[in-house]
């Protein structure tokens, strides 16, 4: 799924992209959430806690991250169906 998940976003900014496999390659929970702040994300990443939740907001916009969880202020995120490649589309048809 890394891999796809690449391949699929080869158009987003750099930044993006680094936090979407973050999300993609990190432990999650069952609802495949990512129980860490923005904080500890961004060390990861080597980034500022305010470059990459701006970042990760983008992400989120663009549908490729979701929230999952809120915990008083702090979200927690998870990808989306957009990114996971489970995302179902029914074409609809008129009732006869």
């Amino acid at each position: 799924m890394t891999l796809r998940l690449l391949e699929h976003t080869a158009g987003l900014p750099a930044n993006q992209r680094l936090i979407l496999m973050l999300y993609a390659a990190h432990p999650t929970d069952r609802a495949g959430t990512v129980s860490k702040t923005a904080a500890e994300l961004a060390e990861t990443l080597g980034m500022s806690p305010t470059v990459f939740s701006r970042t990760r907001r983008q992400v989120v916009e663009a549908g490729w991250l979701e929230e999952s969880e809120r915990l008083g202020h702090i979200r927690y995120y998870r990808l989306s169906p957009k990114a996971t490649g489970e995302e179902v589309v029914v074409p609809l048809r008129r009732a006869t």
